[in-house]
């Protein structure tokens, strides 16, 4: 697949979904081969700003203990993966006219946080306004990335709001596990 059709894949439903649905990546393919590599990004360039940026860049930033929180911030990426996978499948076949299936739930879940991941590049730059600013931009993609992912790859036989409905839930229970993870690195 080309960057183009990734980079299309929140504003549409047509454009790639279709053929990363018929290719079946496999939940360990995807697991080594993407969420791996790409849940990597945050945790070595917070380690990196850090150890490099200090107070500079937040009051208290640079007296943190930057291993053991960088450390957590990557297992608990691996485990999120995992756990969305699984709460992704959960929530669409609640619902009486969506199903999904789990190969395509675990991809929804490793595509759903490249927007975030990959916000973390920002962090090369000592900015906590454009940090933010970038996180939540990250973050709208993210949430459009579900609502178009679970448009393209469930099987629904009812309305749009029940896909809205699955993908509120969805980012919900991804920003409170963002949140109570932010929350628990803070307190180092």
């Amino acid at each position: 697949m080309n960057p183009t059709t990734v980079i299309k894949l929140p504003f549409t439903r047509q454009a790639g979904w279709k053929e990363l649905q018929r290719r079946r990546p496999s939940i360990a393919k995807l697991a080594f081969c993407l969420v791996l590599p790409m849940s990597l990004i945050p945790p070595v360039l917070l380690y990196y700003a850090g150890t490099h940026y200090g107070d500079a860049f937040v009051a208290g930033f640079g007296d943190r203990q930057w291993r053991f929180i960088t450390t957590i911030l990557f297992l608990s990426e691996l485990l999120t993966f995992f756990v969305m996978g699984w709460l992704i499948h959960t929530v669409v076949n609640i619902a009486d006219d969506m199903t999904l299936d789990y190969q395509d739930a675990y991809l929804l879940a490793a595509l759903a946080p490249l927007p975030l991941w990959s916000s973390a590049l920002v962090l090369l730059i000592p900015s906590l306004l454009l940090n933010v600013f970038a996180v939540l931009v990250a973050l709208g993609i993210s949430c459009s990335l579900v609502y178009q992912g679970l448009g393209a790859l469930c099987e629904r036989r009812g309305q749009d709001m029940t896909t809205m409905s699955a993908t509120y839930t969805i980012m919900a229970a991804g920003v409170l596990a963002w949140g109570l993870l932010m929350t628990i690195i803070w307190s180092y």
